[in-house]
């Protein structure tokens, strides 16, 4: 079954939003992030939404890359240019996976589980992740990226990824329009990053944000994890700080998980 994305009928979807009068929709790019920061750099808007039907360069978190099916995933970034530090920068993140979760539970009635701090999964599979990048100032953000890739309608992967990676097919056994979960998640992320960067109070809204991703996460508290940052290290996670990272009771004592990954403990 044939999917296309429909870019007039997103503005559409979309009226009202930050995110209805730009967007870019291409047929295949390397990379919608790398697109989007470029565009940043030559002076785009605040708002503006950058979305493939494929990528051939796809890029996840570290050096990892992202398996991209034509026509069948959705890979959206976001360009935002908001009033905050860079430290504070991890609450978009967090309040892109909460928006993602929350449209796929709309669109499917699927409820995935959030990996701190970018990755959606059902079980211990991805279908799901976010990359946030930056060009900031020592205590301002000049622009930012978010980018969203969504394995949806893949009917099988490569051998190398069957046993870590899963769709919305997958797990639903039928096909999702990728139309109407782009608009649930440019919607959703509109409210998030709205509450996030109008907030008088910039505490209240990320007090929000930490509140349901503890809620709606199994790896915050309770979870038994690996961690590659520091040389590596396992204990089990014990909730976010107040700046949104990461907390992992180790047997040397509490930890903050600052950059590396987290993944399950073998054993």
């Amino acid at each position: 079954m044939t999917d296309p994305l429909d870019i007039r009928a997103l503005q559409s979807a979309l009226e009202g939003s930050a995110f209805a009068e730009h967007i870019e929709l291409f047929p295949a790019i390397g990379s919608t992030n790398t697109h989007a920061m470029l565009q940043a750099q030559k002076g785009a808007p605040h708002g503006s939404v950058y979305v493939a039907e494929e990528q051939t360069a796809g890029r996840g978190r570290g050096a990892h890359g992202w398996h991209s099916e034509p026509g069948a995933g959705l890979y959206i970034s976001v360009l935002l240019r908001p009033r905050m530090a860079p430290a504070d920068a991890l609450w978009v993140s967090l309040a892109a996976g909460l928006a993602v979760q929350a449209a796929v539970e709309n669109v499917t009635a699927l409820v995935a589980d959030i990996r701190w701090p970018n990755d959606l999964l059902f079980g211990e599979r991805k279908f799901g992740g976010i990359l946030t990048e930056m060009n900031a100032e020592a205590t301002r953000v000049r622009y930012l990226v978010t980018g969203i890739g969504i394995n949806v309608n893949h009917g099988e992967f490569p051998p190398e990824l069957r046993d870590t990676a899963t769709s919305l097919r997958l797990e639903s056994d039928r096909f999702t329009s990728r139309q109407d979960l782009a608009i649930a998640i440019l919607r959703a992320f509109h409210e998030e990053t709205k509450a996030l960067m109008q907030a008088k109070n910039l505490s209240q809204a990320t007090d929000s944000i930490l509140r349901r991703v503890e809620k709606k996460s199994s790896w915050i508290r309770g979870k038994r994890v690996s961690v590659d940052e520091s040389g590596g290290y396992t204990g089990v996670t014990a909730g976010l700080d107040a700046r949104g990272f990461l907390r992992v009771q180790t047997g040397a004592g509490m930890r903050t998980v600052l950059s590396g990954g987290v993944r399950a403990a073998k054993g």
